[in-house]
């Protein structure tokens, strides 16, 4: 049997493709399709496979006339390139399996798909293959169970080019214990988080020396630290095997801010070669932060717990979210100043999106206000994050785009943004920098190296401030300089897709006041909080 698995392309604006910035090290894309690698991993040994991501490569007619089964899924922002390779795979008279979040969260979507095998892959894929080598292969395969991340094998990094990646990842454990009303990764994944054991996450860091890799590793758990007491036991085994291959990788994650809450394992995660992880800061305000059920974020001070996070040698990046129904009045201003005072210079501001499956969703479905194509992905214009809101606010809809454009346009303000650099770059801790590029890593940081300096020192508007920020960070905390000019780098996407949002809210604002403004009561404080 000869499987093709297909990864979708991401065709909208994303605030995470930075693909300029990736070009600067030859990379097509930022990261590498760890879903699909798992899946081809369980697949029967005898089965031929091969892996095209759409993100770095073509699909050309030959790779699909050589298939005999197309396996595909993905995310909501891939949503439109997965149908239409569906319908492709379809005209061909081939069987096309779909699978990933987007289609577990929203079935109905991808009827046209021979199968679909929801929920967690390694819970229901098996049962799809066996009916499959029966020729008895059902239409839908659901299964509410957890999988046993212990049980999942190692991925197949043979099929991917490193070449082709900003870095590749790698999953530690599943679920989150929190209950934050927007998000569905509790809502797919659960709210216990499961781990695999030490020796599966060493094997698959095995694997992945074993090929050849060196550098960034992206353990892409929604929450790293949901359960602590396991990650504690586990980064000394991390350590020594670090050690004995002499500290070949480096590691970023997303964790909840209650980590600056606990010095040991920032610790841990610092010796271990942690240099940045995402934390969700969402609102400023606490009562908005109770509304939405984000209670880990409250009764502390964020640039506190931010600063903590620095010294410990991991810079932050962090996501904003603005539409809840409990904003009242502008929020631009609270959240522009929570971003200066932080001093994180990536900061993925939104709009509030319904979600499939959420608990947000369900409320607002059952107050009629859902837009009726609500898990539609959005084509063309941006991903979700930029194209909301997907549901009737509590507020105009037009002064929550003003708040939003007037956010986008402060942060990434060349001022703005290099100074963050700056300050962050002078609280970086960097006094156990371990991890030893190879000599092909050290070419490809020093092509990139000079790449940035021709296209953001030379050729671009900002080049004064990113001078500026070289010689601060040399002066004040040459440690950080690595860093700190990844982190100036990323501004070859941040100021185009700044001003690119900037110019598509301009006109939606436009749009709206052009038409009555339809608003929703606001709820009670308990129907906003309640699961």
């Amino acid at each position: 049997m000869r499987a093709l698995l297909v990864y979708p392309e991401f065709q909208t604006a994303s605030f995470w493709a930075y693909r300029e910035v990736c070009e600067l090290v030859d990379a097509r894309y930022p990261a590498a399709p760890l879903g699909l690698c798992t899946v081809a991993a369980m697949l029967p040994a005898d089965w031929e496979v091969r892996l095209v991501d759409r993100n770095v490569e073509r699909l050309v007619p030959s790779q699909l006339k050589w298939a005999d089964i197309v396996l595909t899924g993905g995310m909501m922002p891939q949503q439109g390139d997965c149908l239409e390779l569906i319908r492709t795979v379809r005209a061909m008279g081939k069987t096309v399996v779909v699978g990933g979040p987007d289609a577990t969260s929203s079935p109905h979507r991808y009827a046209e798909a021979s199968h679909l095998v929801l929920g967690e892959g390694e819970v229901t894929l098996p049962a799809f293959l066996a009916d499959f080598k029966e020729g008895r292969a059902q239409k839908v395969y659901q299964d509410e169970r957890r999988a046993d991340v212990t049980l999942s094998p190692t991925p197949r990094f043979d099929l991917l080019k490193f070449t082709r990646y900003n870095h590749v990842g790698i999953q530690w454990c599943r679920g989150c214990p929190f209950n934050c009303e927007f998000c569905d990764i509790i809502e797919l994944f659960g709210r216990i988080p499961r781990s695999k054991t030490p020796a599966q996450i060493l094997a698959e860091l095995q694997a992945l020396y074993d090929l050849g890799y060196r550098g960034h590793v992206d353990l892409v758990d929604d929450n790293f630290i949901g359960n602590k007491k396991l990650v504690k036991q586990f980064l000394p085994v991390l350590k020594g095997w670090l050690e004995a291959h002499r500290w070949p990788f480096e590691f970023t994650t997303e964790a909840s801010i209650n980590l600056a809450d606990d010095e040991s394992l920032m610790s841990l995660m610092e010796d271990v070669g942690f240099f940045a992880i995402f934390v969700g800061i969402e609102n400023p305000d606490e009562a908005t932060l109770i509304a939405m059920q984000k209670r880990q974020n409250i009764r502390r001070s964020v640039a506190e717990s931010i600063e903590k996070i620095h010294r410990h040698g991991m810079f932050v990046n962090a996501g904003y979210i603005i539409g809840f129904d409990s904003e009242r009045g502008s929020v631009a201003r609270s959240i522009i100043d929570c971003i200066d005072r932080t001093a994180i210079p990536v900061n993925m501001v939104g709009l509030l999106y319904a979600l499939p499956t959420t608990q947000l969703t369900r409320r607002l479905a059952a107050a009629g206000r859902l837009a009726e194509d609500f898990d539609v992905a959005p084509q063309g214009e941006g991903d979700q994050c930029t194209t909301g809101i997907n549901f009737v606010p509590c507020r105009p809809r037009a002064d929550i785009l003003r708040d939003y454009l007037e956010v986008v346009e402060a942060v990434y303000a060349p001022a703005s943004y290099f100074g963050r650099v700056r300050r962050v770059a002078e609280i970086l801790g960097s006094g156990k920098r371990r991890f030893k590029p190879g000599l092909w890593q050290w070419l490809r940081e020093l092509k990139g190296f000079m790449r940035l300096i021709l296209r953001l020192g030379l050729r671009h508007p900002a080049r004064g401030h990113f001078w500026w920020g070289l010689l601060h960070v040399l002066r004040r905390n040459p440690g950080a300089l690595r860093y700190a000019t990844s982190l100036m780098a990323l501004y070859l996407h941040f100021g185009a897709f700044a001003k690119d949002v900037a110019s598509r809210m301009r006109k939606a604002i436009a749009r709206e006041e052009s038409q009555p403004s339809r608003v929703a009561s606001r709820p009670t404080p308990a129907a906003g909080s309640q699961a």
